[in-house]
């Protein structure tokens, strides 16, 4: 992922330094997964958005990982399959009548909820909606799930939404960072 930078020179004034927006529980971060386990998820997050006229902004990072000696990059999926992910979902939305913006970001497989707590920041976003994937207790223990990893990450709550049913199984309030 490509990660903005601030410079500055000694003596020279550039101006304020741009703030992140302020943030807003109208304003709903989703991360959209490319198995489509996360349709429970936004249909959750687009329900909390209509009834508050809020805005979502929908996240799908395309995960890769290194491939060998060389360090070279290996993408789990093309970038048209990433961004057709996003396009869908965000048709969708949209046919609900909710406001919504969406971005693919590239990352590393053991960086994806680092990103999605950064891009969280970076919109303002007042929480973050993601989906659990079923999985037994053993594994979830052995290699961790992306949901949790969000839950310690983020700088604001996370609504953690079962993948296979309608329940809501965790809610992370982070508020004390």
């Amino acid at each position: 992922m490509a990660q903005g930078s601030e410079f500055t020179m000694a003596g020279t004034d550039f101006g304020p330094v741009p703030r992140p927006p302020r943030r807003s529980l109208r304003r709903i971060l989703v991360a959209i997964d490319s198995f489509g386990r996360c349709a429970e998820s936004l249909a959750e997050a687009v329900e909390l958005a209509a009834e508050m006229s809020g805005e979502l902004r929908l996240v799908h990072v395309r995960t890769w990982d290194s491939s060998g000696k060389g360090r070279s990059r290996f993408f789990f999926e093309t970038s048209e399959e990433a961004t057709a992910i996003l396009e869908a979902a965000l048709s969708g939305v949209w046919s609900r009548g909710v406001r919504a913006s969406g971005i693919v970001v590239d990352a590393e497989r053991t960086r994806v909820a680092r990103v999605i707590a950064a891009q969280a920041d970076g919109c303002g976003a007042g929480f973050i909606v993601v989906a659990r994937r079923p999985r037994c207790a053993v594994s979830r223990l052995l290699s961790g799930s992306i949901s949790g990893q969000v839950m310690r990450a983020a700088n604001c709550p996370v609504l953690v939404v079962r993948g296979s049913g309608p329940a809501i199984t965790e809610v992370s309030s982070n508020v004390s960072r």
